[in-house]
């Protein structure tokens, strides 16, 4: 027998994604690439292991490298951060497709938009693909809906476009350094997913299928 997918070398891995056995070399050149798979699978779980003790560096023009991010503000919209974040896990979890680069150009595009408000105007940068497009537009009712909320409690002030602009940046960057930029990548998604343990909004369904 031969790896289904090169049909050259000698299967030695079960892929639950495929629910065939490849080979090495095949499951790890088209890991979170042309294969999709699954959070629990063994050797992706090898793989990420080895990714988080080699970190790699942003490259130099990555987008808002530049920008000074305000610890007072991380700390003092902590709730507000808190709660972009259960909205891209809660949309990541009604949307079993999204990637990390899915999430990572909607932060990006948002954080743009965010960035001309600050300055005082208004040019919108939303995401082309639809997926892209609506978590950016759930992130966007989730900033609106906070704001409205936030100017009815005189104990803290509402948050300004600046802060909020800092944190989308500040998710952009984890976001960045939790991915490992393969296209179908969910690391920071499932990231998110963890911050969240006892939210029955983010609970995985049970694979229906028995895999060796």
């Amino acid at each position: 027998m031969s790896c289904p997918l090169c049909e050259k070398r000698k299967p030695g891995r079960f892929c639950p994604a495929k629910g065939e056995t490849i080979c090495p070399v095949c499951c790890g050149t088209a890991r979170e690439s042309t294969i999709d798979c699954p959070p629990g699978c063994p050797y992706l779980l090898a793989a990420h292991r080895y990714e988080d003790a080699h970190q790699r560096p942003l490259p130099a023009d990555t987008p808002f490298l530049d920008v000074d991010l305000p610890r007072d503000v991380i700390h003092t919209r902590q709730s507000l951060l808190e709660g972009l974040a259960f909205t891209i896990a809660k949309f990541a979890a009604a949307q079993p497709a999204a990637s990390d680069p899915d999430v990572l150009a909607a932060l990006q595009a948002l954080a743009e938009t965010w960035k001309t408000l600050a300055a005082g105007i208004y040019y919108e940068t939303a995401p082309e693909t639809p997926a892209r497009r609506a978590l950016y537009s759930e992130l966007t009712q989730f900033l609106r809906e906070a704001q409205q909320h936030e100017a009815g409690q005189p104990a803290l002030p509402p948050a300004k476009d600046g802060e909020i602009f800092a944190l989308l940046v500040f998710l952009y960057r984890m976001g960045l350094l939790r991915s490992n930029g393969r296209p179908r990548s969910r690391r920071f998604v499932e990231f998110l997913r963890s911050q969240f343990p006892k939210s029955p909004e983010l609970q995985r369904a049970e694979p229906r299928i028995i895999v060796p």
